[in-house]
């Protein structure tokens, strides 16, 4: 039987956008001796000839660009036409050249509020505001993009969401943040468990400011991106560490090449990508590669 099978690729961002450079394609068959090694732009379709087709078209696909992270999954190619195949990449951290943030009246109103009432931020005591916000660093500030869009569409039981909750930061990381709130937030949290908005989850990683208690951890129900709110209290006071697990979404949502993340921390770049390519929540900033 020839080889007359055709594979048509379009390699995208996270945004839907075509990737803007040349990427290295592996193909291997399955059960047969071929294998297929090529470097093409991906700025336009790309079309593959000449592969074996259905019965005997079952390849594992490897796509490799250099500003993303690898890629791979099995492709079967029809005995007729194109296979047409669409995947998605998530940018690689350690490629970034720069992000492009709104600036800060371009932020919403709840972020700026809560900025404005920050000015006891560890390492940037004594600001507040636009001059806080300006301060950041590049991982601190995409790390509270991403909370706050997370969070600002996070729902609890009585109909609100998350974020306004949040009442003064006070300490900021790329992975996380830690706010003073009001034990409502933790009660409103606990009683939507019951409505599977949330669930229990290990306190073990998180723990609490000097004199503070741990008051329970909780997590959103998402499969990939979700929201942990842990809890400390001292007397009536109460704050909370707020983060995003990856929970392996870059290997789920995506199927990027498990070698490529071994031994890697989750970068907010990631949790980035993941909000968007499978929350649809979009943090408002952009990476240039």
């Amino acid at each position: 039987m020839p080889a007359d099978g055709k594979l048509r690729l379009d390699l995208l961002d996270v945004h839907g956008e075509r990737l803007s450079e040349r990427v290295d394609i592996s193909l291997r068959h399955q059960t047969l001796s071929e294998s297929r090694r090529v470097s093409v732009g991906a700025a336009k379709r790309i079309v593959i000839t000449q592969l074996n087709s259905v019965p005997q078209g079952l390849y594992r696909l490897e796509v490799d660009p250099p500003s993303y992270l690898p890629v791979s999954q099995f492709v079967n190619i029809a005995a007729e036409g194109f296979t047409n195949l669409e995947i998605t990449f998530p940018v690689d951290p350690m490629k970034v050249k720069g992000v492009i943030f709104p600036k800060y009246d371009e932020l919403p109103d709840d972020l700026r509020k809560l900025l404005e009432a920050s000015q006891h931020v560890f390492s940037f005591d004594g600001v507040k505001g636009r001059e806080l916000y300006n301060a950041l660093d590049d991982l601190r500030r995409a790390g509270l993009l991403n909370l706050f869009k997370e969070a600002a569409n996070t729902p609890l039981i009585n109909g609100k969401t998350v974020f306004p909750y949040v009442q003064e930061l006070k300490e900021l990381r790329g992975d996380r943040f830690f706010a003073v709130v009001p034990k409502e937030l933790r009660e409103e949290t606990k009683h939507s468990v019951a409505e599977g908005l949330f669930h229990e989850a290990s306190k073990l990683l998180h723990h609490p400011p000097a004199a503070f208690e741990p008051a329970g951890s909780f997590k959103t129900e998402d499969r990939y991106g979700n929201l942990q709110l842990s809890f400390f209290m001292k007397g009536d006071d109460c704050v909370v560490d707020m983060d995003i697990d990856d929970a392996a979404g870059l290997a789920h949502v995506f199927q990027v090449l498990r070698n490529a993340l071994t031994d890697r921390p989750t970068h907010p770049y990631d949790i980035h990508e993941i909000l968007i390519a499978y929350q649809r929540l979009d943090p408002g900033y952009s990476f240039v590669v």
